[in-house]
């Protein structure tokens, strides 16, 4: 069945229909591909993908997805997939592919037991909602795992959906994956604590919102142009004593809880300042207040409307 495959386009489905589900569906159909099957844990998220997708079955089970498919994604939450590859009767040379950005083939070896090839397939993309994922295909780089035919087969499917592939090793989606957090969910994490800060001198979130975000997507297209030494700005990697003094005072006296994050941030920023000796008496000055606001219990932040809002705007 593999050389049958490597010759012609397969039949594609899905098993899990949320957002990573249906954005990819939609983008390979508009790609080309014949997407012919889709099932999901609620009825109604296969039925809103497969309205989407003209010729898609809406399945019942996993396996009627498996039955009518060449090629299987396995779009479920990453704690299902090892079941959906356990639970299903896979054919010899099938192929089933999963998109977990953190996990490695090992969820897969079910279906590899059975006969399968498997690989993995992971958009480095934020699926804040369909539509805005859908746009941002083009651009978007895919981690990919496997070998032979298949991972041909993802590396030309990347390349129609407009992005980069990149081939991973075994073991190395950990590191991989904690990049990807550093550049997207922790972004929407800072920007969450920079609005409070604007909302605690009286600005409106709205307000916070919009020059916060516009100065972010700048402060990006800046590191995407030059790189992130060259695009660096700030009094730390300026040597600006005065100015992060005052920052650090200001936080310490309105929001302590944000000191620790600041001066992490601050340390790990000298790499990129060029100045050695200015580089260390800046460290000096971060040590000293990271050592007399480090032991303070964070205050819960978590606001996840915030967060979602902060993702769908990146």
């Amino acid at each position: 069945m593999t050389d049958v495959l490597s010759e012609r386009q397969p039949r594609v489905g899905f098993v899990g229909a949320g957002r990573t589900g249906t954005a990819l569906a939609v983008g390979l159909r508009n790609a080309g591909y014949r997407v012919v099957a889709a099932a999901s844990r609620s009825r109604g998220s296969a039925e809103t993908l497969a309205a989407r997708v003209p010729g898609c079955l809406v399945c019942a089970t996993h396996q009627e997805v498996a039955n009518a498919a060449d090629m299987v994604f396995v779009t479920t939450p990453d704690t299902a997939i090892s079941s959906v590859a356990a639970l299903v009767r896979w054919r010899a040379g099938q192929w089933v592919v999963h998109c977990s950005g953190a996990h490695s083939l090992e969820l897969l070896l079910p279906a590899q037991r059975q006969g399968a090839e498997v690989a993995s397939f992971h958009p480095l993309l934020t699926f804040g909602s369909v539509e805005q994922a859908i746009k941002s295909l083009p651009g978007t780089t895919f981690a990919l795992e496997g070998s032979g035919h298949l991972l041909r087969a993802l590396e030309g499917m990347a390349s129609r959906l407009g992005g980069t592939a990149i081939r991973l090793a075994p073991g190395e989606k950990p590191l991989y994956h904690a990049a990807a957090v550093l550049s997207c969910g922790y972004v929407a994490a800072l920007l969450h604590q920079a609005i409070s800060l604007w909302q605690r001198l009286g600005l409106s979130r709205e307000a916070a919102l919009r020059g916060l975000t516009h100065l972010s997507m700048a402060t990006v297209e800046g590191v995407q142009a030059v790189g992130p030494e060259a695009a660096v700005t700030g009094p730390i990697v300026r040597g600006d004593f005065a100015t992060v003094r005052k920052h650090l005072e200001a936080l310490g006296n309105k929001a302590p809880d944000l000191v620790p994050l600041y001066c992490h941030l601050g340390l790990a920023s000298l790499s990129m300042t060029g100045d050695e000796a200015q580089a260390q008496e800046m460290e000096t000055l971060l040590l000293e207040y990271l050592r007399a606001y480090e032991p303070a219990t964070p205050a819960p932040f978590y606001n996840p409307e915030a967060v979602v809002d902060l993702l769908a705007m990146l």
